[in-house]
C-alpha cells in the first residue's frame, strides 16, 4: 500500500509540474476543451432542471402534500427577512460546489447546505450543481438527509449532484507520507474529473481543497471562484506545534532530531505552495476570526500580487440557535431540574483531546476540597461523539481504561452516534459543556452549548476563545482553561455559582448565540455571493 501510494504520489507531482510549465495559451486550450466537451451535458442538465421545475408542484403535492408545502413555506418565510434576500430573477447561470464528502451530515455539511438554500431563495433560476463522491447515495437520499438532519428544506429542481469517479486521491489512507501534499496534489484530479462533468460559471470550493481553485483559474482565467475555509491546510500554529518544549496539538513535539527537521522543512515548503494557490481565489470566506487571521497571513501577500481586492471576510457557520431556543427553557424552574452534568459532544478524533478532560475531571472529582464536599460527589461526566471507523471504536476503547485508571470509571459516561433528540435531552438538563480541542477552527458544539444555556469551559485558543465565549452584555459567557487544573478549577467555580448568578451566565450566553444564526450566516454568504455574481452580469 505505501508503494502504490508513493507511485501515485510520483505521478501527480510529474503531472502538476507539466502543468506548471506549460505556457497559459496551453492551459486555457485545456479550459476550451473541457468547456467544449461539456457543453452538451451543461443543456441537458439545465432542459432537465426545466422540466424537474415544471413537474415538481405535481410530484410535491401527489408526495406529500401538507409536509412538503409546510417545510418550504418554512424556507419562503425565512428567505423573506431582510432586503438582503430578495429574489433576484435576473440571473441564471450554473454555480458548482466542490464537496466530495457531500453526505457526511457534519458541521461543514450544513455551510453546504444553508449557502444553497440561500441561493435558492435570492437567485431562484440558479443551478447549484454538487460534485460528490457520494455513490451510494442518490439525490433523494441526500436531500432527505438533509432535510432529517439539519431542518433544512431545499428545493430540488434546481439542485444538480454529480458523481466524481476518483475520490480515493483525496483520502489520507493513500498517502501514509507526505499526506499534507498527496491530498493536495489529489485534488486536482478530482478538479480535472470535476470539469470533465460539467464546468460551471462560478467554482466555489467549500471543504479546503484550495488547490482545485488554482486549477480552475489555470484552465479557465475568466472563471469567478470562491473559497470557505474552515480550516487552513497548514498555518504557522501548525508550524510551531513541532517545538518540542512548547508545541501543542496531536504534533506536538514532532520536531525533535533529523526526522523532525525534515518535517519542519516540508511544512515550511508547502505553506509556500499554498500562499501560491490561494493568490488566485476571487472571494474567500472563513469561518471564525482565527482562521480568517492565518488565512490572510499565508494568501494575503499572494491575493494582492493578483489584484484580488476583497478583502477575506468571517462568515460565521449556521447553528441551529432557534431550534435550542425553542426546545430548551431558561428559568428558575428550568435550573432546578438540570444535574450537575459535564457535558462534552465531539467526535472522537485524536485532536479534540478527550483524554484532557478526563484527566481534569479526575483531579476535580479527587480533589479533598471537593471530596469532602456534598456538592460534588454526584458530578458526572458524559462523552457524546459520533464513531467513524475501527479507529474511533478503538479509541473510545482505550479512553475507558484511562478513566478506569483515573478511578472515576463510575462518574463518566460514553454515549456514541447518539440521534439529535438525545443529545437535545442532554442539552437540556446539562450544568457545564466542555471543549478542549487546541485550536479549535470555530466551535459549533459550544455555540450549541451557549444556546442551550450551558455554562461553557473550553480552550483558550482558536475560535471557542476568540469568537465564541466571549464577554457579552457586560459580563462572562463562560470560562477559558488550558491545562488540566485550569478545567478543574473552572468546574468547580462554575459548580459553585449561585442560582442567580448561573441564570444571568445562561442568558447572556444565549443573546451571545444570536450572532450565529442561520439568518445571519445566510444574510453574510449572500453579500459574499454577490461579489461573485454582479461580475457575470454585466
Amino acid at each position: 500500500m505505501v508503494q502504490i501510494s508513493m507511485i501515485v504520489l510520483l505521478v501527480i507531482a510529474f503531472v502538476l509540474g507539466l502543468l506548471v510549465l506549460l505556457p497559459r495559451n496551453i492551459a486555457k486550450a485545456v479550459g476550451w476543451h473541457l468547456q467544449r466537451r461539456t457543453r452538451t451535458r451543461r443543456g441537458l442538465i439545465l432542459a432537465r432542471v426545466d422540466a424537474e421545475q415544471q413537474a415538481y408542484p405535481l410530484v410535491k403535492e401527489r408526495a406529500s402534500p401538507k409536509s412538503d408545502d409546510e417545510g418550504w413555506e418554512k424556507v419562503e418565510r425565512y428567505a423573506g427577512r431582510g432586503n438582503d434576500l430578495q429574489r433576484d430573477e435576473d440571473w441564471q447561470g450554473i454555480i458548482g460546489f466542490f464537496h466530495p464528502f457531500c453526505n457526511a451530515g457534519g458541521g461543514g455539511e450544513r455551510v453546504l447546505w444553508a449557502a444553497i438554500r440561500a441561493i435558492q431563495k435570492r437567485w431562484p433560476k440558479v443551478v447549484c450543481v454538487v460534485y460528490t463522491g457520494d455513490h451510494e447515495a442518490t439525490k433523494a437520499n441526500i436531500l432527505e438527509r438533509v432535510k432529517n438532519r439539519f431542518d433544512i428544506h431545499l428545493h430540488p429542481p434546481t439542485i444538480v449532484f454529480l458523481y466524481l469517479q476518483t475520490r480515493r486521491y483525496v483520502l489520507a489512507s493513500m498517502y501514509p507520507h507526505f499526506t499534507l501534499l498527496g491530498q493536495s496534489l489529489g485534488s486536482l484530479i478530482l478538479a480535472y474529473d470535476a470539469f470533465s462533468l460539467l464546468v460551471p460559471d462560478i467554482f466555489i470550493d467549500t471543504m479546503g481543497y484550495a488547490f482545485t481553485l488554482a486549477f480552475s483559474k489555470f484552465c479557465f482565467p475568466d472563471m469567478q471562484t470562491g473559497a470557505y475555509v474552515h480550516y487552513p491546510t497548514i498555518s504557522t500554529d501548525m508550524l510551531g506545534s513541532l517545538d518540542v518544549e512548547t508545541g501543542k496539538g496531536v504534533n506536538a513535539g514532532a520536531g525533535k532530531g533529523w526526522k523532525g527537521f525534515a518535517k519542519r522543512k516540508y511544512w515550511h515548503v508547502f505553506a509556500k505552495i499554498y500562499s501560491l494557490v490561494g493568490g488566485n481565489v476571487d472571494v474567500v470566506m472563513t469561518n471564525s476570526s482565527w482562521t480568517q487571521a492565518h488565512i490572510r497571513s499565508l494568501w494575503d501577500h499572494q491575493r494582492r500580487k493578483r489584484h484580488r481586492l476583497s478583502d477575506v471576510q468571517v462568515v460565521f457557520p449556521p447553528v441551529a440557535v432557534e431550534e435550542l431556543e425553542r426546545a430548551i427553557d431558561i428559568s428558575e424552574e428550568s435550573e432546578a431540574k438540570r444535574e450537575k452534568i459535564l457535558l462534552y459532544i465531539a467526535q472522537f478524533r485524536p485532536e479534540k483531546n478527550h483524554g484532557l478532560i478526563l484527566r481534569a475531571f479526575a483531579e476535580f472529582f479527587h480533589s479533598p476540597a471537593n471530596q469532602s464536599s456534598e456538592a460534588f460527589k454526584d458530578t458526572k461526566l458524559v462523552l457524546i461523539g459520533s464513531v467513524r471507523d475501527g479507529d474511533d471504536s478503538t479509541r473510545v476503547y482505550e479512553l475507558r481504561l484511562l478513566a478506569h485508571e483515573l478511578k472515576i470509571r463510575d462518574n463518566v459516561e460514553f454515549i456514541t452516534d447518539a440521534p439529535w433528540p438525545e443529545i437535545l435531552n442532554w442539552l437540556r438538563k446539562s450544568w457545564i459543556g466542555v471543549n478542549s480541542m487546541w485550536n479549535e477552527h470555530f466551535g459549533i458544539g459550544v455555540v450549541e452549548y451557549q444556546a442551550a444555556g450551558l455554562i461553557s469551559i473550553v480552550n483558550d485558543s482558536g475560535g471557542p476563545k476568540e469568537d465564541i465565549v466571549v464577554d457579552f452584555d457586560g459580563g462572562p459567557t463562560g470560562y477559558h482553561a488550558s491545562s488540566s487544573s485550569e478545567y478543574a478549577a473552572a468546574f468547580t467555580e462554575a459548580l459553585s455559582l449561585s442560582s442567580e448568578e448561573r441564570i444571568a451566565i445562561r442568558r447572556r450566553s444565549r443573546l451571545s448565540a444570536k450572532r450565529f444564526t442561520e439568518e445571519a450566516f445566510a444574510n453574510r454568504w449572500i453579500a459574499q455571493m454577490e461579489r461573485l455574481i454582479n461580475p457575470l452580469k454585466t
